[in-house]
């Protein structure tokens, strides 16, 4: 069975015996395979929300910078983005390498930076941006402001949306099947009151979350130091 939406959605049907769905009724069905559509939705949400970064949500994101322009906003389904992977991609046109920002803290921008936000006829202060900093409302800015179009690349791991359609494919792998249909049980048991057969499911579930986080997430192959020098209280950049 297909590895999407539908074939979940059966799967769930399946252990509990009920007529399985086809692409035809699959997006009017009411009651019961409804829940059940819902269920399955439901244990990707808990699975995606488990863990911030899950490998299988991880994105590479590449933006053009405005020249002038200092702050931008995070993409809409960024669930966290890895200050560290900031850098300016290698551009023939600009004649620039590849060069990886530095994390300044929002502070540090505001008490000694700041001003070339509002300095904006002042072109000469214009470079190649060498800082990233995070912004309190969703977004993040560079500094100085650059004078180019330069391709900004960073990663970040994003926000998962529900499945809608009877094709559509969960962004957790494959392997993983048995677990979501796991978690979706847990639902349809709610949904039919059995709340002892529930719990007895959720317990399951978690299991598996958490040997997925053990295979996925658990790793520490190195320590880093990360302590930044300090010339006269303020970082040099």
């Amino acid at each position: 069975m297909a590895y999407d939406y539908l074939g979940l959605v059966n799967d769930v049907n399946k252990r509990l015996n009920e007529v399985e769905l086809t692409s035809s009724n699959f997006a009017t069905v009411t009651g019961f395979y409804s829940a059940a559509k819902d269920a399955v939705n439901g244990a990707l949400r808990h699975i995606n929300q488990s863990t911030f970064e899950w490998p299988f949500n991880h994105v590479e994101q590449e933006d053009v910078l405005t020249a002038g322009e200092v702050r931008y906003g995070y993409p809409a389904d960024a669930k966290t983005l890895d200050f560290d992977s900031f850098r300016i991609k290698r551009s023939a046109s600009f004649g620039n390498d590849t060069r990886k920002l530095k994390l300044m803290a929002y502070e540090e921008y505001l008490e000694n930076y700041v001003d070339a936000e509002y300095d904006t006829s002042n072109t000469g202060i214009r470079s190649i941006p060498r800082v990233i900093f995070r912004t309190p409302n969703q977004g993040f800015g560079v500094y100085p402001p650059p004078d180019n179009a330069y391709e900004l690349v960073y990663e970040y791991y994003r926000l998962p949306v529900d499945l809608i359609s009877a094709t559509d494919v969960p962004s957790i792998p494959e392997q993983f099947r048995y677990m979501i249909v796991d978690g979706a049980m847990y639902f349809a048991y709610l949904f039919r009151g059995n709340t002892q057969d529930a719990t007895l499911q959720f317990q399951k579930f978690e299991e598996g979350i958490k040997d997925m986080r053990t295979l996925y997430v658990n790793r520490y192959d190195y320590v880093r130091d990360t302590r930044i020098s300090l010339t006269g209280g303020t970082r040099v950049i």
